[in-house]
């Protein structure tokens, strides 16, 4: 059953307490909610509710073999989801945290979730967006996804999410045109070496300028 929806201002920290709070409630109970970020607009669920989770990917028309990403209010939240964190990894978080890289890890295997087919990884980022980040303050780790139907191009605004997603969303904090335009870049830390697994707003150039990164070819986001 899905719920009346709102959307919501979030452009300003002196007035979008509310909407905040209403996108709490939302998450608390289970609903989906559409947050701005630094790069697109996210479909957020709470990590830790597979339900809800469920709901993300069946809003998006996922199935389980493609398991949405964490976003983090902060990057000492790292450690308390992921396991054997590099010294490489380390210099990627202090290089591009908060900003547009996520990083697959090995997740540890005693939370409480059902993110769906992970093999055991968990795909971490931390946003540069205010109003994100006073979610996730709140929150905690959310499981969020672009809020888009898969197949279509990823929304930069509430109401071009709002046009995709409609009634399967609760509350839709809008922000405005999202910022970057472009979704993450991804890289894949849980092997020998640090992999580039999609191209996005952070250059493969800028990051191997931190650490050494493989490319496996031109990757292309989505």
């Amino acid at each position: 059953m899905t719920e009346p929806t709102s959307i919501l201002p979030c452009a300003s920290a002196a007035t979008w307490g509310p909407a905040i709070d209403e996108a709490v409630h939302a998450l608390s109970r289970g609903a989906l909610v559409v947050v701005p970020t630094d790069t697109v607009y996210g479909l957020a669920a709470d990590a830790f509710n597979p339900a809800a989770v469920a709901a993300l990917l069946s809003a998006k028309g996922r199935g389980r073999q493609m398991p949405p990403p964490v976003l983090v209010p902060d990057a000492r939240t790292l450690d308390g989801l992921a396991t054997s964190v590099s010294d490489d990894v380390r210099a990627l978080v202090a290089g591009f945290w908060p900003g547009g890289l996520t990083i697959i890890c090995r997740a540890h295997s005693s939370l409480a979730w059902d993110f769906g087919d992970t093999g055991g990884t968990v795909a971490i980022r931390m946003p540069d967006h205010p109003a994100a980040l006073a979610l996730l303050a709140r929150t905690g780790p959310l499981a969020v996804s672009s809020a888009n139907v898969t197949g279509q191009p990823a929304a930069l605004s509430a109401e071009a999410a709002f046009a995709q997603l409609g009634g399967s969303v609760a509350v839709y904090l809008d922000s405005g045109r999202a910022p970057g335009g472009v979704a993450s870049t991804i890289v894949d830390a849980t092997g020998d070496a640090l992999r580039l697994v999609r191209s996005g707003a952070i250059s493969l150039e800028q990051l191997q300028s931190v650490v050494s990164i493989d490319d496996p070819g031109e990757a292309s986001a989505s």
